[in-house]
């Protein structure tokens, strides 16, 4: 069948905990084979049987006479239209800069300041309209809805103090996974913030310089980034909600509560660090709470309130240095130092969270795994858990470091890997070929097993999986194809998607049969 080695099947029975076979009721479903595709290492998109891929908008395409489309896109978000299902506005991140492609400078060459603007122009991320037309989706160019957020947009810091002396932030950047809330606004996330404007050294106060080194034309304070941003799709306007904590946010993964508050579900996406939940104090919005971290050797979470821990009352002078200085406040209340916590996601049917841990190749773990968290009683306010692997990856389970994770309505949990590029196609990765995604169905015959269902082109990783609301298409970053290229240009590793000159980031919609078994198979009342 050309798939990649069956998962094993935890004792909790996979994902459903029930038999599959009752619910696979629908003829056509049962009579679709699916199957996936061997891993592959040329510079393409391969696609199983039943799937089929097109390219919805790629790096500089114009939204409109004054704004283009950034670099790097990672998480997708689709804000379907109130009285239109087949219309509506896709938010895309754009994490970070390859300043070759952007700027034409090279890594350590000194930025010009026409360098830094378009560098700082080509993060943050985009609105775009787009449209269903002739069953394809179609990105809609000069939609008085497209709109750019950039290195210079001004935000709002959401908290009741400053922030190094400020109630307002230029600009979001890094922005990595995110999430959706119940009252249909936007979170984006800052993941890797010292790239930009460096961070602060706490014993002394000084500045250790970004890589970009754009502090070299603007004076920004690193306090301002590393924060999760949440923008509304019909106003436009978006502030930074420092009640969320600031780290390397991957994402920001939303339930909401019987009462109407909310808990979102966070990971700090660097080596040994912590995975952490909020949880509101008012319905409906996300300015005040408490802030936790996981502890999993005691199966708690953990307050960082500065009012529950005298450790923290001791070592900080406020909730607001907590809440900037998060990391270190975190280990010192007992968070449980992780395998690089990266996407969240709370699965329909459970209840249950899957996190992934993508590696942590200095404590010898380059395959990561997928950490299951089951709240007490089912509730996300539970300050206890139990938890399991529910996968480990490797040659037997059939992928490796997983990166992003979502679940469409009928439980399947899909999976994009993040083999950093230089690693690609070279021991110990060698067999897993380029990165890809993959999915766990949840019924069927081949409930539970790891099936590959598209391979990335070279040096680029899949990214921000998320699904329009029939279910019928799947929207995927394709991110920094072609990374490996020589700095000057003259030797180009990828030439993706146009198959000729340089390769530029994309978005592109995966649809077909495959993807309407999957997401359409009869559920349980």
């Amino acid at each position: 069948l050309g798939v990649i080695g069956p998962g094993a099947i935890l004792a909790s029975a996979g994902l459903a905990g029930c038999d599959h076979k009752k619910y696979a009721t629908n003829k056509e479903n049962i009579e679709f084979l699916l199957e996936g595709i061997s891993p592959d290492s040329k510079d393409r998109i391969l696609t199983a049987e039943g799937f089929n891929w097109e390219l919805l908008i790629q790096y500089e395409d114009k939204l409109n006479s004054e704004d283009s489309f950034g670099f790097n896109n990672d998480f997708t978000a689709f804000f379907p239209d109130a009285n239109d299902s087949e219309s509506g506005l896709l938010w895309v991140n754009h994490e970070y800069v390859d300043v070759k492609f952007v700027s034409g400078r090279k890594r350590n060459e000194e930025p010009t300041k026409d360098h830094a603007d378009k560098e700082m122009y080509n993060v943050g991320g985009s609105f775009i309209r787009i449209k269903r037309i002739d069953g394809k989706w179609t990105f809609i160019r000069d939609d008085e809805y497209n709109r750019r957020y950039t290195a210079n947009t001004r935000f709002e810091l959401l908290w009741d103090e400053k922030i190094a002396d400020k109630s307002e932030a230029f600009g979001t950047l890094a922005n990595c996974a995110g999430g959706k809330t119940p009252w249909g606004t936007l979170l984006t996330c800052e993941e890797n913030y010292h790239d930009a404007f460096g961070e602060r050294n706490w014993e002394d106060g000084s500045i250790i310089p970004g890589r970009y080194n754009w502090q070299k034309f603007y004076d920004r304070p690193p306090e301002h980034y590393g924060w999760v941003v949440e923008i509304d799709p019909e106003t436009g306007i978006g502030h930074k909600l420092i009640a969320l904590g600031r780290c390397a946010h991957e994402c920001a993964t939303v339930h909401q509560l019987k009462d109407g508050r909310v808990v979102v579900y966070s990971g700090d996406d660097k080596t040994d660090e912590c995975i952490y939940k909020f949880v509101s104090s008012e319905a409906n919005s996300l300015k005040h709470g408490t802030l936790y971290v996981a502890n999993l050797e005691e199966k708690k979470w953990i307050s960082l309130s500065i009012d529950d821990q005298p450790i923290l009352k001791e070592k900080f002078s406020s909730q607001t240095e907590i809440q900037v200085r998060l990391r270190e406040a975190a280990h010192l209340v007992g968070g449980t130092a992780c395998d690089r916590p990266e996407d969240i996601e709370i699965d329909p049917i459970t209840g249950h969270v899957f996190i992934a841990l993508t590696n942590n190749k200095p404590k010898d773990n380059y395959f990561g795994s997928i950490l299951k968290i089951m709240e007490s009683n089912n509730e996300h306010d539970s300050l206890e858990f139990e938890w399991e692997t529910f996968r480990t990856g490797g040659l037997e389970s059939g992928f490796a470091c997983p990166d992003n994770l979502a679940f469409d309505n009928s439980g399947n949990l899909w999976i994009t890997s993040d083999i950093s590029g230089s690693a690609l196609n070279k021991e110990p990765y060698k067999e897993f070929g380029n990165n890809g995604l993959f999915v766990v169905p949840r019924f069927g015959l081949r409930a539970g097993e790891v099936i590959q269902i598209a391979s990335a082109p070279v040096d680029a990783e899949f990214t921000g999986p998320s699904f329009d609301k029939e279910q019928n298409a799947l929207f995927l970053s394709v991110q920094h194809p072609g990374e490996g290229s020589s700095e000057d240009l003259s030797e180009l590793t990828s030439h993706w998607p146009s198959g000729k000159g340089l390769p530029r980031p994309s978005v592109i919609v995966i649809s077909g049969k495959g993807l309407e078994y999957l997401t359409h198979i009869n559920l349980p009342e």
